[in-house]
């Protein structure tokens, strides 16, 4: 019943890990320097890169796998397929190409009897859930808007290189639907701005209501008139595989200063229409984003290591139920 954390010793790693054993699941550290693992106390395994940490999930067989490691796009696939036949994968992409090639393996994973989770973080699980609640007993709808705004405490340090790709991802997933920035005013009183994006919140949105018409807005987004308008250059020049990998790597080295997270709330944010004209709007409530993020991946482990996901490729409340915001600790205001 073990759960493999990939990528443990990063930020996000190290949460997961704590969160899953405050849980008491066992948990297996999986990195590449001995000497940090080792200090850590707990079980570890020591594999350098994507294929060598394939080739020891298919060695030692973990019943769930968590790729913290990033580069989704890349890295998911090889990863959740060493966890075929009966095994099962997590991970946290965001972006629009890794959730939608991860959920492409789904007649893999439903033949091998395994449940594969992307996008198990704030803004996919955030929207999706709400988008689903707003749904539920109802015709399909015509349109569904859909609004993530984290709020994000700063850890002192080097980026690294996961956030480092989501940043970039996220920089140049600019929405095709050219959704102009706008300032939502939040439950609590708060502001925030948002701007079109097109994420891996886009296709969750969609699965779970059905609707041809879908638009994402995220707080990730830049919102600034100038900036906006080189994104569209910007973005082609870094869909060249040699300078995105200089963008991350460049990006990752960078060092932050420790800061408090900008508002109280993180949000997640649905207005979904009818036909008819009905609208329905709802938003879950969460704290710190990178807290809610941990809570949902190991809230996933621990139910995918118990046998409650169903098989194949899904977005997290796809596999386990809108509820599962709440166990992460989201409350709905619907």
């Amino acid at each position: 019943m073990e759960i493999w954390v990939l990528g443990a010793l990063g930020r996000t790693g190290r949460g997961i890990t704590a969160e899953l054993e405050r849980r008491g699941q066992p948990v297996v550290l999986v990195g590449r320097n001995r000497e940090r693992l080792a200090a850590t106390g707990s079980k570890f395994v020591v594999a350098d890169g994507v294929e060598a940490m394939a080739a020891e999930i298919r060695r030692q067989r973990p019943t769930v796998v968590v790729n913290t490691i990033g580069e989704y796009a890349v890295t998911a696939a090889t990863i959740a397929r060493a966890c075929l036949p009966g095994g099962h994968y997590v991970d946290m992409a965001a972006d629009l190409v890794a959730v939608r090639r991860l959920l492409d393996l789904h007649d893999e994973a439903l033949a091998g009897g395994s449940t594969f989770v992307t996008g198990a973080g704030f803004g996919v699980l955030a929207t999706e859930a709400v988008v689903a609640k707003l749904c539920e007993g109802r015709d399909t709808p015509s349109r569904v808007q859909v609004d993530a705004l984290a709020s994000v405490a700063t850890e002192e340090g080097a980026v690294g290189v996961a956030l480092a790709a989501s940043i970039v991802d996220a920089l140049t997933a600019v929405s095709a639907r050219g959704a102009k920035p706008r300032t939502l005013v939040l439950p609590d009183g708060e502001t925030g701005k948002v701007a079109g994006v097109d994420s891996g919140e886009l296709i969750a949105a969609q699965r779970a209501s059905g609707a041809p018409d879908v638009t994402v807005c995220s707080g990730l987004a830049p919102t600034a008139p100038v900036v906006r308008a080189l994104l569209p250059l910007l973005g082609r020049v870094v869909s060249i595989p040699i300078v995105r990998r200089f963008a991350v790597r460049r990006l990752a080295a960078v060092r932050t200063k420790a800061a408090p997270r900008p508002r109280a709330h993180t949000w997640g944010h649905a207005v979904v229409t009818w036909p008819g004209g009905t609208t329905r709007e709802g938003w879950l409530r969460a704290g710190e984003g990178m807290d809610f993020t941990t809570a949902v991946v190991a809230e996933v482990a621990a139910r995918l290591a118990r046998g409650e996901g169903k098989p194949g490729a899904h977005t997290p409340a796809s596999a386990l139920g809108a509820d599962l915001a709440e166990a992460a600790g989201g409350t709905f205001l619907l």
